[in-house]
């Protein structure tokens, strides 16, 4: 999402307060680049440098025309579709220059301390930042290319049962920035505008600071085994995960294998090992034939058949290099400092898969974890329907369908949320059905057997209390999903909305579906 035509804080204010509307907005990519809008109608994006910026854009730009104005904050990116904004004329405020670190505190020998962040601040930096003093966020993060504004204000999460894992859990206050261009401290307690502000979707502000819990900094190691099929759908999901730290199952669907990863700690002293693990970090060489391979298989279902049994192996070892060479680790368990084994990065020699033009549908929804085998052996039986009919279907993604899971947080729009109208039971925790499917760079960009990935999204949406992800779904999922959500949980939280943005200038295309507006 970097060429866009930008403003930095110099000119800022001036151009807020003098702003035209131009004759034609334009779009707003995510991170996979043009063609891949996130927003259709954007009129301007400002890169603030600090909160001052954000708060008197938001002032200037209300100023004047405080009921049709619309503004969005954007960080560095997990957005897959067009739902980042409403489909009116848009401000885009970029936090990425909000990358402020202050305020560590954790003492010698305790348990636990805070450090402030800004919204800009992403799960790598803030993962350098804290080694260096000590410590770590726990398992309360994510992707290291997103941001802490956007991870808290969608829910985004690790996969764990045991331990709390929604990035949210680990905030303790955020600062957000309200449809007046007032900054509003929020402090973790159990009232409404909190259980709001803690999966916000940026519906009631820009959040322009946060308070994390930090922990001593531990090592863990990665272990991975390979399990069969019906061992799986017949056997006990929540005892291959709840025991862990942090654990999940990548599953096979041509294969009928899945592959169980799990995490714990070690002693610090235990090991001089210090892995550190490949997301979605590529060699040209391994782009290009993966692309040539996988845009063969709109039309071939050997090709994705292939492409399958090729991805298995390569996920089969140990995606992790050792800190201080860069040598290849060859053998499981894998060792490490706790932010470099449960979610690393880049290599250094390599570039993230999307930047060779690797693009990806994806859905995501989350069911409670009780009923975990039925809603798996429902999604096989959808898979074996196609093949009876002589079309094999697989999965198009290098690790498989991600089968995560996460432990119950109560707030208001979160996916793993208890005591709901639904009456299922989410106490136990949730299992997260994440189904990305490569994007063919050709034709019509449809996959292979398109209506299978439409026909998954519905059947689950409609025999399954499940809730969306909020950044990984369609429109039309969100507006299937609907029905599925709280409707007094939804009431609750457009109260706080209306008491912090009255006028929706930061409403989005997926408040405009929960029926916020």
């Amino acid at each position: 999402m970097l060429s866009l035509p930008s403003l930095s804080s110099t000119g800022l204010l001036l151009l807020a307060a003098s702003a035209v509307t131009p004759a034609a907005g334009f779009e707003y990519n995510t991170f996979d680049g043009p063609g891949f809008p996130s927003c259709h109608n954007v009129s301007r994006v400002y890169n603030a440098s600090s909160v001052a910026d954000v708060s008197s854009l938001v002032k200037s730009l209300t100023a004047s025309n405080s009921t049709s104005v619309r503004v969005r904050a954007a960080g560095k990116g997990h957005m897959w579709y067009d739902t980042q904004c409403s489909d009116a004329w848009t401000v885009i405020v970029r936090t990425e220059e909000l990358s402020g670190i202050s305020d560590f505190d954790l003492a010698p020998g305790a348990d636990s301390g805070s450090v402030w962040v800004e919204a800009g601040v992403t799960f790598f930096q803030l993962a350098e930042y804290l080694h260096e003093r000590g410590a770590s966020v726990g398992y309360t993060l994510t992707n290291w290319n997103i941001t802490f504004g956007g991870s808290v204000a969608m829910g985004a999460h690790r996969s764990s049962i045991r331990e709390e894992s929604m990035v949210a859990a680990g905030a303790l206050a955020m600062d957000i920035i309200d449809g007046a261009g007032d900054v509003r401290r929020v402090v973790r307690d159990d009232s409404d505008e909190w259980l709001a502000a803690s999966t916000s979707l940026g519906l009631l502000g820009i959040i322009a600071r946060i308070q994390l819990k930090v922990y001593p900094d531990t090592k863990v190691y990665a272990k991975q085994e390979t399990l069969e099929e019906k061992d799986v759908l017949d056997g006990d999901i929540y005892g291959l995960i709840a025991p862990y730290a942090t654990a999940n199952l990548w599953w096979w669907p041509y294969k009928r294998k899945f592959h169980q990863r799990y995490y714990d700690p070690v002693p610090a002293n235990s090991t001089a090992q210090e892995g550190f693990q490949n997301t979605f970090s590529v060699t040209e060489l391994e782009a290009v034939t993966a692309r040539t391979m996988l845009d063969s298989g709109k039309y071939l279902a050997t090709s994705n058949m292939l492409a399958e049994e090729i991805f298995f192996g390569l996920w089969s070892k140990p995606n992790f290099r050792e800190k201080t060479t860069n040598e290849e680790i060859k053998e499981w368990p894998v060792y490490g400092w706790n932010y470099d084994v449960l979610i690393g990065g880049l290599y250094p020699d390599q570039k993230p898969e999307w930047d060779y033009g690797l693009a990806g549908y994806t859905l995501e929804l989350a069911f409670p974890v009780t009923m975990a085998n039925k809603m798996l052996k429902r999604v096989r039986q959808l898979f074996d329907d196609e093949l009876k009919k002589g079309i094999v279907m697989t999965s198009t993604y290098r690790s498989g369908i991600n089968i995560k899971f996460g432990k119950a947080y109560y707030d208001l729009l979160g996916q793993v949320t208890y005591n709901t109208s639904d009456g299922a039971d989410w106490t136990k925790g949730a299992i997260m059905f994440d189904f990305p499917s490569y994007r063919p760079t050709i034709g019509d960009h449809k996959r292979f057997n398109e209506p299978f990935y439409h026909k998954v999204a519905n059947t689950l949406i409609d025999e399954f209390p499940c809730r969306p992800h909020w950044t990984k779904n369609t429109r039309d999922v969100f507006a299937r999903a609907v029905k599925n959500l709280d409707p007094d949980h939804l009431r609750r939280f457009n109260a706080v909305r209306k008491q912090f943005d009255p006028h929706g200038i930061y409403r989005s295309v997926i408040g405009e579906i929960l029926g916020f507006y």
